[in-house]
C-alpha cells in the first residue's frame, strides 16, 4: 500500500512543480522516483527496515528522507506545504487528457472557478476566447477531455484492482475458518475497468471471517456489516464486497456472483424451463425443493445441460449456445506463451540490462524474448541512432552463445507523419523482428491515422503493430482509426496485431480482439516492459485475449522457437 500511495504522491509533487514551473531536472527526478517506487518488487516499509532506500534507482537522500518521513508518519511535511502553493483545481485540471501546466495555470488565473464541474460551465459559456494560447479547437479538447475523465470515474483498470483484491485475499488466506476464497463479479471475468471488487468466500465461521475482513489494515471504513456479508471502503477509496456461503454452496454462488446481468438472467431462465430454480446457494428442482447441483461451478453448468463456461466468457454473447452444442473453445492459458514479444531495455527506457531481461525470461519458461527499444524519433524514450541499435546487435549475438534462451533483437520503430519507418530498410532487414506504433499525431484525421498503419504494414520488414488503437485508460481515449481496414491489411501482409498486456494499456481490447479472430488475423500477446515487475503483465494480455475467445492457434507467441521464426521470416 506505502509504495502506491509514494507513487501517488512523488507524481503530483511533480505535477505541481510542473505547473509552477520550476527545474526540468527536479521534475524528472521525481517522475522517475514515481517509477521506480511504482516497480519495486517489495515492500517499502521493509526495504527501509533493511536500510537499502538509497539503493533504489533515482532515489538520493533527500528523496530517502521524505520516504522514510512518510512511511514513519503517514504525511510528508514537503508534500503538505507544496500542495497549499496552488489552486486545488490547476492539480486537478493536470489529469483532464489536453491540459498541460501552461494550460493549467492559464485557467486558473483566467478564470476563478473552483472546481471541473465550474471550470466545464464557463468554457462551454465562451469565457476564455481569443486568449494566447487558448484557441477554439484546444477549448473544445479540454472540453472533450473532461468529459472522458467523468466517464472514467469510479471505474478502477483491471491492474490496480487485480492488485487489491489479491492484498486482501493473501491476508485473509491465513484464516484457518475460510475454507475457500476467490474474487468473483468483473475482476474474475477480467474486465478491462472493475467499479467494485468482489470476494467470496467458503467458511462455516462467517461470523469470524467478517470480523478480520473489517479489520484489515487496508481499510478505511466499513459500510455495512452483515451475519454473511461486508462492504467495505478500501484507503484506495475502492469498494470491496465480501460474502461468505457454506462450502456446499461454494460453486452456485461463484456462478452467480461471476457472470454478468444478462449471462445470469439465461441461465435463470433457463432453469425454469426445465422445472428449476436458481440462486446463490444452489439448484433446486421447483416441486420438491431438492438440491440438485451448487457445490462445484461444473456441476451448475452440468444441471442446466451446458458445459462449463469459462469466467471470461460469461457475457452473454453467444457463450450459452457454444455451451449448449458443447463447442466452449480451448481458450489460451498463460502457460501455452512461449516468449514475449515487446520489452524495452536500459538501451532506451528500460531500466534492465540484456542479461537481466535474458535470465528473468528463462525463469518464466520462455524460450525466446524480443528486445524492442524505441527508434530514433523518439528522443524522448531513448529512442537508439542506426549505430546504436547495430551496437545492441552485436551485444545480443554475444549473450546469445551464454544463455538457455535465445534473445532476438527488434525494434519498436515509429510510423511517421507520412507513414514511413523511422528507419530505412537497410537497418530493418538487420533486425529479427519488426514491430512498428504510432507515438504522434494522436489528434489527426481518421483517414490519415488509418493511412499511417496502412503503409507501415506494407513494409516487408514489419513482423507486428504495436498498441494499434493508442489508447491510455484514464489518460486519453483510442484515436479514431479504420479498424476493421487496418486488421485485413494486417492479415493479408501476414503482419500480427498486438494485445499490449500493459494494464494501462490493454490495446487491442477484447472486442477488437475477438474481431481479429473472425478475420483470421494472427495476433500477438506481449508486456511492453520496461522492468522486472511489468513481465507478470502477460496475466493480463491472456486474460483479454481469453475475453475474446482466443485459442492457442490464434496467438503468434505460443509457437516453439523454430516455428515462430519459420512464420516470421514468411
Amino acid at each position: 500500500m506505502k509504495n502506491q500511495e509514494l507513487t501517488k504522491i512523488f507524481d503530483y509533487i511533480a505535477d505541481i512543480l510542473e505547473i509552477k514551473g520550476d527545474n526540468l531536472f527536479r521534475i524528472r527526478a521525481y517522475r522517475r522516483a514515481a517509477r521506480n517506487i511504482e516497480n519495486l518488487g517489495e515492500e517499502i516499509e521493509k526495504i527501509i527496515k533493511d536500510g537499502a532506500v538509497d539503493d533504489i534507482p533515482g532515489i538520493g537522500e533527500d528523496l530517502a528522507e521524505k520516504i522514510k518521513e512518510y512511511v514513519s508518519t503517514g504525511k510528508m511535511w514537503f508534500y503538505e506545504k507544496l500542495k497549499k502553493s496552488i489552486p486545488k483545481l490547476a492539480l486537478d485540471l493536470m489529469a483532464v487528457p489536453g491540459v498541460g501546466p501552461k494550460t493549467a495555470k492559464i485557467l486558473c488565473d483566467r478564470l476563478k472557478a473552483k472546481s471541473i464541474k465550474e471550470l466545464e460551465k464557463y468554457l462551454s459559456q465562451g469565457r476564455l476566447k481569443n486568449i494566447p494560447g487558448l484557441r477554439e479547437k484546444k477549448i473544445a479538447n479540454i472540453l472533450k477531455g473532461i468529459k472522458f475523465i467523468r466517464k472514467s470515474e469510479h471505474k478502477i483498470p483491471l491492474g490496480e484492482a487485480f492488485r487489491i483484491s489479491e492484498e486482501i485475499i493473501s491476508r485473509l488466506k491465513k484464516l484457518g475458518e475460510i475454507e475457500k476464497i476467490t474474487a468473483a463479479g468483473s475482476l474474475r471475468r477480467m474486465k478491462e475497468t472493475i467499479r467494485d471488487i468482489d470476494i467470496l468466500i467458503a467458511s462455516l465461521k462467517p461470523q469470524k471471517v467478517i470480523e478480520n475482513f473489517t479489520a484489515l489494515p487496508e481499510i478505511k471504513q466499513v459500510a455495512s456489516r452483515g451475519k454473511t456479508k461486508s462492504t467495505v471502503i478500501t484507503k484506495d477509496d475502492v469498494q470491496i464486497d465480501m460474502r461468505v456461503v457454506r462450502p456446499q454452496s461454494f460453486g452456485s454462488a461463484l456462478c452467480y456472483f461471476t457472470g454478468s446481468k444478462n449471462h445470469n438472467i439465461r441461465l435463470r431462465k433457463m432453469a425454469v424451463a426445465k422445472g428449476l430454480k436458481m440462486n446463490e446457494y444452489g439448484i433446486f428442482e421447483i416441486r420438491t425443493n431438492k438440491k440438485i447441483a451448487g457445490k462445484n461451478e461444473e456441476s451448475v453448468y452440468s444441471a442446466l445441460g451446458l458445459a462449463y463456461i469459462p469466467p471470461e466468457m460469461r457475457e452473454d454473447k453467444g457463450e450459452i449456445e457454444l455451451a449448449r452444442g458443447h463447442n466452449i473453445p480451448r481458450l489460451l492459458e498463460l502457460e501455452d506463451i512461449k516468449g514475449d514479444l515487446h520489452v524495452h531495455s536500459d538501451s532506451s527506457d528500460g531500466m534492465l540490462k540484456f542479461e537481466d531481461i535474458a535470465l528473468i525470461c528463462r525463469e518464466i519458461g520462455y524460450e525466446y524474448v524480443v528486445i524492442t527499444d524505441h527508434s530514433k524519433s523518439l528522443r524522448i524514450a531513448g529512442g537508439l541512432s542506426e549505430k546504436e541499435l547495430f551496437t545492441n546487435i552485436k551485444k545480443v549475438r554475444k549473450i546469445n552463445k551464454k544463455t538457455g534462451i535465445r534473445l532476438l533483437i527488434g525494434s519498436e520503430v515509429d510510423i511517421l507523419d507520412n507513414g514511413r519507418l523511422d528507419y530505412g530498410n537497410n537497418v530493418l532487414k538487420e533486425l529479427d523482428f519488426a514491430i512498428a506504433a504510432i507515438h504522434s499525431g494522436f489528434r489527426e484525421s481518421k483517414d490519415k491515422l488509418t493511412y499511417r498503419f496502412l503503409k507501415a504494414i506494407e513494409s516487408k520488414f514489419v513482423n507486428m503493430i504495436a498498441h494499434p488503437t493508442g489508447r491510455l485508460m484514464g489518460v486519453r481515449d483510442a484515436y479514431e482509426i479504420d479498424l476493421d481496414k487496418i486488421l485485413k491489411t494486417a492479415r493479408d501482409a501476414n503482419v500480427a496485431v498486438e494485445i499490449n498486456a500493459f494494464p494501462a494499456r490493454l490495446d487491442l481490447d477484447d472486442n477488437a480482439s475477438h474481431r481479429a479472430k473472425e478475420l483470421g488475423v494472427t495476433i500477438g500477446i506481449s508486456t511492453d516492459t520496461h522492468t522486472r515487475k511489468n513481465f507478470g503483465n502477460m496475466f493480463f494480455g491472456v486474460g483479454v485475449a481469453r475475453r475474446a475467445w482466443l485459442e492457442k492457434k490464434d496467438v503468434l507467441n505460443t509457437l516453439s522457437l523454430a516455428d515462430f521464426l519459420k512464420k516470421i521470416r514468411k
